[in-house]
């Protein structure tokens, strides 16, 4: 997994509210068990027709989500069953960054693990994001995962919450096992010194 510091970058919007996973990455794809080409599912029902050609109207379609990193969402992202394909298939396509006004835990938590980062701003903010993407679609957010905060074009940074160890995690690019593979020497120490009765 790659460390997530600060990421400059464009912006897709996808308003809908309550996206749950199964639109995000629809029951039949989770046989997959490798990330490598997740991306192809990533909302294959809004994406592709019947015949599994793109349709030009979905956001992810047009040029535009090319090379965008931050996903701009309605409320409640996320919602439904546990999968963690819906946060393989996003990271797949290049985001490391999903923006709403909440996120079902479960989803966040995948997320999070697996080096994406579910942002959480205000009503007030959320609004001015859309705003801000309609009128500006190239227009890019700068995050600092250390400062916790997203950074609009005009300056105004925006605190987001996130705990301790994620951060850590994000910061360091890896996931909770390599959280601890990165400190075995530490963790020898400790045995050697507190060894078992």
């Amino acid at each position: 997994m790659n460390p997530l510091r600060t990421l400059t970058a464009r912006v897709v919007a996808l308003p809908n509210e309550n996206i749950d996973t199964d639109q995000i990455t629809p029951a039949r794809y989770l046989k997959v068990t490798d990330k490598a080409g997740m991306d192809r599912f990533l909302f294959a029902d809004w994406r592709y027709d019947a015949d599994g050609k793109p349709k030009p109207d979905f956001v992810l379609n047009q040029p535009a989500a090319k090379g965008a990193q931050i996903l701009l969402a309605g409320d409640n992202f996320g919602c439904g069953s546990s999968r963690e394909h819906a946060v393989w298939a996003l990271t797949a396509f290049g985001f490391r960054a999903v923006i709403s006004t909440s996120f079902a835990d479960i989803f966040r938590n995948n997320a999070l693990k697996n080096g994406l980062l579910p942002i959480i701003v205000d009503q007030a903010t959320h609004r001015d994001l859309f705003d801000l993407v309609q009128e500006i679609p190239n227009v890019e957010l700068r995050i600092d995962v250390a400062a916790q905060t997203l950074t609009l074009p005009d300056s105004r940074a925006v605190h987001f919450p996130l705990d301790l160890f994620p951060k850590t995690c994000l910061l360091e690019g890896v996931d909770d096992l390599g959280y601890l593979l990165a400190r075995q020497d530490l963790i020898t120490n400790y045995e050697l010194l507190n060894p078992r009765s």
